[in-house]
């Protein structure tokens, strides 16, 4: 049977009228399910027996369970959430200014083998469905008894190496007979798959792009992401350009600071050499350090210099601040930890 939060307001009205119930009928469920919160078919009173018999024949209603949960001192919140098969999967909640904001993660391991990713320490199990990535938000809001308002889609995996259920994930999440999460607060973030930036500039999304650069130059950035080798950095940058034409969107270009490797002021002039006259602006990320790995995160110093030489120079750019490092907050530190100890 199929797990009803895997369902759009479409595919389920597609389902229900192809068994002769009414188009409104997949709007009266979705109401009970993601307003109300009621998870017994039998307590849906306003609609039919027989669409009540339908939906308990066909579908279910299934959670994941949190198998840990740790608090860091600056408020971040990161779990550990257990999926039917028994993998395990991490989902972070970041408290902003602005608003909850959780991390999503899309695939059970990964396979792209960034060298500073805790999460390619374990290669590419499967890719999670969408009623897998929808409960890491359903959990988080029930647990912490929140409502979320941003979404990134920057957990373990490679969202575009998930393209179809992540794009399905969107629209659930965006709905508003779902969770009504604005187009404009979802983020989705790519290593660089060109096919995938391809695809997704031509569904027009209102929906952000953030792009995971890390060095300007193809030597840097293959030492750091092995993808680098099949989609180097002129083809990464025309595919985003074709993006660009076509939703007339920003792209995020998010560069992780690691000293002595891309952090030099030489590295920030050719990250604007790459970037000027694109339509963007890139946000600074302080390292996570990651105990199985030797990179060491940039100084803070050195984190300003580099911010101010982009800024001198018409680049727009965010520094973003450290977040849940007591709690090994960066993807992949926290399942690391369980499965080594349960060796």
């Amino acid at each position: 049977m199929k797990n009803l939060y895997g369902e759009t307001v479409a595919s389920l009205c597609e389902d229900l009228v192809e068994k002769g119930f009414k188009p409104f009928n997949a709007k009266q469920v979705f109401t009970w399910l993601y307003k109300k919160k009621v998870y017994d078919f039998a307590q849906y009173t306003d609609t039919s027996k027989a669409l009540r018999e339908h939906l308990s024949e066909n579908y279910v209603i299934r959670h994941l369970p949190i198998s840990e949960r740790h608090v860091s001192k600056d408020g971040t919140k990161k779990y550990l959430l257990a999926l039917p098969d028994g993998h395990l999967i991490e989902t972070v909640l970041m408290e902003q200014d602005y608003g909850k904001t959780i991390c999503v993660t899309s695939q059970v391991g990964c396979n792209l083998g960034c060298a500073f990713c805790a999460s390619g320490l374990f290669e590419k199990v499967r890719d999670l469905t969408p009623a897998e990535m929808v409960l890491q938000i359903v959990a988080i809001e029930a647990r912490e008894d929140v409502r979320v308002s941003h979404v990134v889609i920057m957990g373990t995996g490679e969202p575009f190496d998930n393209f179809d259920n992540v794009m399905r994930f969107i629209d659930i999440i965006n709905s508003p007979y779902g969770m009504e999460i604005g187009a404009r607060k979802i983020t989705v973030s790519t290593a660089g798959l060109v096919p995938g930036i391809l695809a997704f500039a031509d569904l027009q999304k209102q929906v952000n792009l953030a792009v995971s650069l890390h060095a300007a130059d193809d030597k840097t950035r293959t030492s750091l992401m092995p993808i680098n080798r099949k989609y180097p950095i002129k083809r990464l940058m025309e595919s985003l350009q074709t993006y660009i034409e076509k939703t007339n969107r920003r792209v995020t270009f998010e560069y992780l600071l690691i000293a002595g490797v891309n952090d030099s002021l030489h590295d920030a002039d050719r990250l604007v050499g790459l970037l000027k006259d694109t339509l963007c602006y890139v946000n600074l990320i302080p390292f996570n350090e990651v105990a199985e790995l030797d990179y060491k995160g940039s100084e803070e110093k050195q984190h300003a210099r580099f911010y101010d030489r982009l800024v001198s120079q018409g680049i727009r750019a965010t520094s973003r601040r450290e977040l849940g490092a007591d709690i090994d907050a960066a993807c992949g530190q926290l399942r690391i930890k369980e499965e080594c100890d349960n060796l």
